[in-house]
């Protein structure tokens, strides 16, 4: 456990407190101070306050850093498809069908479980469940993700995902033939009035979320596209896709429930992921090809053209 404990210089006064947090206290992210002044791990003059507080000048701020808790996630010997390794990242292409961390009431065979046989270190800043995992992808989605090994890994990426400076694009097969060439689709995505599993777009109480796409390949009755990720909001191209009327093929949650294809899940490839390393400060970009079942039923289309 580390303790700090400062006074609020003139100079910071009117400051939010979990931004001074991540300028005085050296190695953490202003993501990570939110989580310790929710947890009341940080007092102002004794007493806990929110992470907008404004300073006042010669208030008394003490964090206490907890010590990481151990990790509870047994590792297993599961094959992983590794694209790219070094000592503060892992760069992975996920298979479809496949979870990325444990979560309630499926604890094992995910790709975290994976990881823990696989390396000794992962980033312990998303906590024992979900050990070095900056973003996900769902468990019908294929394709790259990163993974972080150390904490400043983890940090830097964090802070590329909340800027939306990393590179995401998509391969989606979708159902009908779009008209145009390219767009952008930005609505609010919150969750569905109707069913609180599932996502929507929203009119309000909904997060912003911005998606670019544009066409690849007309067939039929189907396109080919492309999806460039602005935001990150759960389900995202899933949900705005439908939300054109033209939602991903093998998604019977927010397309089709009758399916002409068997798929085992929706036609989404995460392609691309670009960002700068967080050790070099260098530009890099990581590429998964489309998998096999997704490239058949592309040439089945093809040829019907």
């Amino acid at each position: 456990m580390q303790e700090y404990e400062f006074i609020a210089g003139e100079e910071e006064v009117n400051k939010r407190l979990d931004l001074l947090l991540s300028e005085r206290v050296e190695g953490y992210s202003r993501t990570y101070m939110q989580k310790l002044i929710d947890d009341e791990a940080v007092k102002v003059n004794s007493k806990a306050v929110k992470s907008n507080y404004k300073l006042r000048a010669k208030d008394l701020v003490k964090v206490v850093i907890p010590e990481p808790i151990p990790l509870a996630v047994e590792a297993e010997k599961i094959e992983l498809d590794i694209v790219y390794e070094d000592n503060s990242l892992v760069i992975i292409n996920k298979q479809q069908g496949m979870v990325v961390h444990p979560a309630h009431g499926n604890y094992s065979g995910t790709i975290v479980n994976a990881l823990l046989e696989h390396c000794d270190n992962l980033s312990g800043i998303n906590g024992v469940m979900r050990p070095g995992i900056v973003h996900r992808i769902d468990k019908d989605t294929s394709g790259i993700i990163v993974v972080a090994k150390t904490n400043e890994a983890h940090m830097s990426l964090a802070e590329q995902l909340k800027e939306h400076s990393i590179n995401r694009k998509y391969h989606a097969l979708v159902e009908g033939r779009l008209k145009r060439d390219a767009g952008t689709i930005e609505t609010l995505i919150g969750r569905s009035a109707s069913d609180r599993k599932k996502m929507a777009v929203v009119d309000r109480n909904g997060k912003k979320a911005i998606t670019h796409f544009r066409v690849l390949e007309r067939y039929e009755s189907n396109t080919l596209i492309e999806a460039q990720l602005e935001t990150g909001r759960t389900h995202q191209i899933r949900v705005h896709m439908a939300y054109l009327g033209h939602p991903v093929v093998g998604d019977t949650v927010y397309g089709y429930h009758k399916q002409k294809f068997d798929t085992k899940g929706q036609l989404l490839h995460a392609r691309i992921l670009g960002f700068i390393h967080p050790e070099t400060k260098q530009y890099v970009e990581f590429e998964a090809p489309l998998p096999d079942y997704f490239e058949k039923i592309l040439k089945v289309l093809r040829t019907k053209l």
